[in-house]
């Protein structure tokens, strides 16, 4: 079984306060453009006397599982429940959700006019740890994107007299369309725990081969794979810019001896040539059938859990009385919860589709 600690550290500092926490019923994990979260309960023996450490909005939690440092966040409600004190963080990504743009440009770095949306999320971060007693100590990467935002007519800018939620502000940069996405890591250097925002363009992840998941060997539970045709269409219409005569129109499809099902397109495309491709792209997303959105996996050699990654695509095999599934799925976030006693460590993995529709709602929209 793995060994794990919680570990208590001031916010600003980062001076350790607690080196093993004594938490049950703990559930943690990341997630993709996301802070992740954990939840965790304190017995009754120790609520006295840990209870004035656990300052909400002032301390961080730490995970190591094995020695390494698996997640971090900070603590932002512990409120006593009969005999039992409940806990609440989140990653550092929602310290944000709790910070403003209170000069308007983010102090004079923008406004922003074709400006990279990573180049915008380290300056929000760079911001609010500029202000006093606002320093985190999160580090952001160097990673840059080929996407673009705000324009010479149109600049990306906040206002002094509407400030701005910083948190928002960073998520807004990653819905931008193939721009980038981000999550958490923190590792150790010396005693102190190195907080960081990885960031990913035009997505994190990649291709994992090492790593798979299989009935009878990581997969345990009973995985729920949905046939929902509602998303489903061999024929997709690509519908350009403009209107009427001048609006390119492009139909992409496959017979495969189904009744043909079909979905419309709306974006904004001028070039026709892109227009066929993300025709094709959408066709081919929407002609898979089975979905897989939660698995609850083991750890194993074949795919350990210290091994996972937010955003990797990974190959799962169920082989189950009631369904078989063999397919690729990307991995946008985990839960784990430790084990307890008799109990064994579980890891649910959030899962989508590797190609996924534009618009999985069935909804039109431009997906720009």
């Amino acid at each position: 079984m793995a060994d794990y600690r919680y570990i208590v550290a001031r916010a600003a500092t980062g001076e350790v306060l607690h080196w093993n926490l004594p938490l049950s019923e703990v559930e943690y994990g990341p997630e993709i453009s996301g802070p992740g979260s954990l939840k965790g309960t304190l017995p009754t023996s120790f609520r006295r006397s840990l209870s004035a450490m656990l300052d909400a909005g002032d301390t961080v939690l730490l995970v190591e599982r094995n020695a390494r440092l698996n997640w971090g966040g900070l603590l932002w409600r512990a409120e006593p429940e009969g005999n039992t004190l409940p806990v609440e963080a989140s990653g550092f990504g929602s310290y944000l959700h709790r910070r403003f743009d209170l000069h308007g440009n983010l102090d004079g770095r923008g406004p922003y006019i074709e400006a990279d949306p990573c180049q915008v999320i380290r300056d929000v971060w760079a911001y609010a740890q500029a202000q006093p007693d606002g320093d985190l100590g999160v580090s952001v990467d160097d990673t840059k994107s080929k996407a673009k935002t705000g324009t010479a007519k149109d600049p990306y800018t906040t206002s002094k007299t509407d400030p701005r939620n910083l948190g928002e502000m960073v998520d807004e940069m990653a819905k931008i369309d193939d721009g980038m996405e981000w999550s958490e890591t923190v590792a150790w250097r010396g005693r102190r725990a190195e907080r960081r925002i990885i960031l990913g363009a035009p997505r994190l992840g990649r291709r994992r081969e090492d790593l798979t998941f299989t009935t009878g060997a990581n997969v345990v539970g009973t995985p729920h794979v949905i046939k929902d045709a509602d998303s489903y269409a061999q024929w997709v219409v690509g519908l350009g810019a403009g209107e009427g005569k001048k609006r390119k129109v492009v139909v992409d499809g496959e017979r495969n001896g189904r009744l043909r099902l079909e979905h419309r397109l709306e974006t904004s495309e001028k070039d026709e040539a892109k227009l066929k491709q993300r025709t094709r792209r959408e066709r081919l997303a929407r002609q898979i059938l089975p979905s897989l959105t939660e698995l609850e996996i083991i750890d194993h050699p074949a795919a350990p859990v210290d091994a996972l990654r937010i955003g990797d695509d990974v190959r799962i095999r169920l082989f189950e009385p009631h369904t078989e599934y063999d397919g690729w799925c990307r991995i946008v976030g985990w839960s784990v919860r430790p084990g307890e006693g008799e109990t064994a460590e579980r890891v649910t993995l959030k899962l989508e589709r590797t190609n996924k529709p534009e618009d999985e709602t069935g909804e039109e929209g431009d997906g720009q």
